[in-house]
């Protein structure tokens, strides 16, 4: 057994109200590093092949889709990496085909595009709710499969998650949610209606899963009851799926700064309007006067100091030593 795992054995492991044991904070930031590195290896991967990637998260309200994509996208590059969550159509795209304004979403050569909920709302909020009619219900699971081949077949690489909770988890999440006012947004009247829908919900999603499960596209459950295995598990499966391979890296060289002619002279910091140092209110009753390890930390900034000083040309220090530069 390894130190790690030594580690886990000895602690009362904590589970969730169906048994399940929750993934340890520690193994999962550890494991949730190396997934995020790799997943940036992908990215590159993704961009130098010119491959194009769409993954669909869909599920229940407070499911635990929105923190997945959170932690997937993190350290990926935005210039190549979207996420798109469309908000109800407008009267014009009401007009349109249904799938019109998600194909405009749709990646170009080395991107990757992650739907925070898609196409799919027809199959299951659009219907629950009433807002589309039957007619147009049904005609979305005819052509939803039909539309995914075609992206399979155009050589889009496909990714659909369904993320189950259950609905103690789920009033327990939106308990939560209410209590926590950098949350209370996420709350909506519609999603409270899914307390009292939940048993249309479900009906919803298994007659989707019925339509359109296919070889080209299936759907993936990821049990979300603990959010962070949910996210080790997902983030797995994208990787483990997605064909990708490592490519040669071309970090670029930090050059040495060249040395200073000595023709530049910085204004004077009082023609400058600088953000007020708020951050030095934190340390008052912390810190008095600076300490032995940190003699100027008591201390706020004061923007006409080096004004004071004389303001000075940047010259080349002795000893090789540059002055730093600011702007």
């Amino acid at each position: 057994m390894s130190g790690t795992n030594k580690k886990h054995a000895k602690k009362k492991l904590k589970t969730t109200k169906s048994g399940l044991v929750k993934l340890p904070k520690d193994a999962y930031e550890s494991e949730l590093k190396r997934l995020q590195a790799e997943l940036v290896e992908m990215q590159q991967w993704v961009v130098k092949t010119g491959a194009r990637v769409v993954i669909i998260m869909e599920g229940r309200d407070a499911a635990g889709k929105g923190s997945a994509i959170k932690r997937i996208t993190q350290y990926l590059n935005p210039r190549t990496c979207r996420v798109e969550a469309l908000p109800a159509p407008t009267s014009r795209e009401s007009g349109q085909w249904y799938f019109q304004r998600y194909v405009e979403k749709l990646p170009t050569a080395g991107e990757i595009v992650i739907f925070d909920r898609s196409w799919y709302n027809r199959a299951g909020v659009e219907r629950v709710m009433g807002f589309c009619t039957t007619q147009e219900y049904r005609r979305f699971l005819h052509q939803a499969p039909i539309f995914e081949r075609l992206l399979v077949e155009d050589g889009i690489m496909l990714r659909k998650y369904w993320f189950s909770v259950s609905d103690d988890e789920q009033i327990r999440r939106f308990k939560s949610r209410q209590k926590d006012p950098l949350r209370q947004w996420k709350l909506s009247p519609m999603d409270l209606q899914s307390i009292t829908r939940w048993e249309d919900y479900s009906r919803a999603k298994d007659e989707m899963f019925i339509h359109t499960d296919i070889p080209s596209a299936p759907w993936y459950t990821v049990e979300s009851e603990d959010k962070k295995r949910s996210r080790i598990n997902v983030i797995s499966h994208i990787l483990n799926t997605i064909p990708w391979e490592s490519v040669e890296k071309n970090v670029p060289k930090v050059p040495d700064r060249p040395d200073s002619a000595a023709s530049y002279q910085r204004p004077p910091r009082t023609q400058f309007r600088y953000v007020p140092d708020a951050a030095a209110a934190l340390l008052d009753g912390v810190i008095k006067d600076g300490d032995a390890n940190n003699p100027g930390a008591g201390h706020s900034f004061d923007p006409g100091a080096e004004d004071r000083a004389g303001g000075k040309k940047h010259k080349k220090a002795k000893h090789g030593k540059k002055g730093k530069k600011s702007s």
